[in-house]
Formats: C-alpha cells, structure tokens, sequence
C-alpha cells in the first residue's frame, strides 16, 4: 500500500457544501476508522480540503473517494492526486 495525498477544491456552493458537511465527514470517519483515510480536513481558508489515503494506487484512492458525498453532491470542483512517499512523522512507515 501506497500513501496519496488528494487535493479537492470545491465549487463556490456554500449552501450544499454545509448541508452534505455532516455526512461528508461522517464518511471521512468511517474510511479513518478502517484506516483508509490517514488524515484529512480543509486548505487555504474552506475553499478545498486535502485527504490522505492509503490505497494501492493513485486511481484506487480516487474511486475510493467517489462515494464521498461531497462528489455525489457536485461540489468538489476539481481533484488532484499525488503519491506521496513520506519519509519522517507518523505515516512513515
């Protein structure tokens, strides 16, 4: 298994964003739960977010991340993948 940092900037619909953040996290949750999810919260004020997954590759961690409701909901704008191969902290392995 891989690391991968995912980078979501997210649309500028603030409504839906706040109405779907509960199961958004929540879904977040259970992926940290089943230690999938390494870590995750926003970037650069609210205006994306950055997740990091454990995944065999970088498309694994986005299919992964499809069922987010945040991308059911159509409010992720844009996302990125990058591996990510650290080296020092808690997700060295």
């Amino acid at each position: 298994m891989s690391i991968f940092a995912v980078s979501y900037t997210y649309t500028d619909d603030v409504a839906t964003r706040d109405e779907v953040r509960p199961s958004h996290r929540d879904f977040l949750r259970g992926l940290n739960a089943d230690g999938v999810v390494r870590a995750s919260g926003p970037v650069d004020g609210g205006i994306g977010a950055m997740v990091i997954v454990e995944a065999e590759s970088a498309e694994a961690a986005l299919r992964i991340l499809d069922a987010d409701p945040f991308a059911l909901r159509g409010v992720i704008a844009e996302r990125s993948v990058r591996q990510w191969d650290v080296v020092i902290g808690g997700l060295a392995e």
